[in-house]
């Protein structure tokens, strides 16, 4: 039987929303957004983010921003020209600190002390441990290592399969459970991938004029996973 036309489908990407509202607890993060539902009342004012991509460090960091008024930077433009800008503001996030690419050490150890000393929230966000980050200047790794850290863990299945419902139903997608349970079972457990993924059956079912079945739902991953291999090195 021929397949049935596809029909142009709107690329209308869908932004990740970070309103606490979006953001959704289980045993992965839960030790971390108690710590953000805790501002102001931390013991330090400093706290590292640390968790693999996909864990969630930028949407818990977005939550903080929106509760202390923080800016939001990445680590690249914590330089010392800048300093005196950064400095002046009443809160600060700065994401992705583990990329060496651009960062400057002692702009970032520089703030770090002024956050402290004004008293002024800083969160820093990094993938792993701080200790590979590969810091080369010894007083940042010591003040990074000082500073509370709370890590974030990939999500476990349960935290995975309701994510997966959750963004099913911001487009408005309406599937059987067995197609979250078998995506549940073969993605990354990444909530990066887990948007990624409904992205792409979105827009596959729109334009096959179809609705998302288990059957198109493991096709439409095969052909990421496919795409993601010849992407490869």
């Amino acid at each position: 039987m021929p397949e049935a036309p596809r029909q142009l489908a709107l690329d209308l990407p869908l932004d990740p929303r970070f309103g606490p509202e979006d953001f959704l607890v289980g045993p992965s993060n839960e030790d971390a957004y108690a710590r953000i539902e805790a501002w102001p009342d931390w013991p330090d004012p400093v706290l590292v983010l640390t968790g693999p991509p996909g864990s969630g460090k930028s949407h818990l960091a977005a939550i903080w921003a929106e509760r202390a008024g923080a800016r939001i930077v990445a680590a690249g433009a914590v330089t010392r020209a800048a300093l005196p800008d950064l400095a002046g503001e009443p809160a600060l996030v700065v994401e992705d600190a583990d990329r060496p690419s651009g960062r400057d050490e002692p702009a970032l150890f520089h703030l770090l002390n002024l956050a402290r000393e004004r008293g002024r929230g800083l969160v820093v966000t990094g993938s792993g441990p701080v200790e590979g980050w590969g810091l080369a200047t010894p007083d940042l790794r010591s003040r990074l290592r000082l500073a509370p850290t709370l890590g974030l863990a990939p999500p476990d299945e349960a935290l995975l399969r309701a994510v997966l419902v959750k963004l099913f139903v911001d487009r408005q997608l309406v599937v059987d459970t067995s197609v979250v349970d078998a995506l549940a079972l073969r993605i990354d457990r990444s909530l990066g991938r887990a948007r990624d993924v409904v992205a792409a059956l979105d827009h596959e079912g729109l334009s096959r004029g179809r609705r998302i079945t288990r059957p198109l739902a493991l096709a439409t991953l095969a052909a990421l996973d496919a795409a993601a291999g010849e992407e490869s090195p």
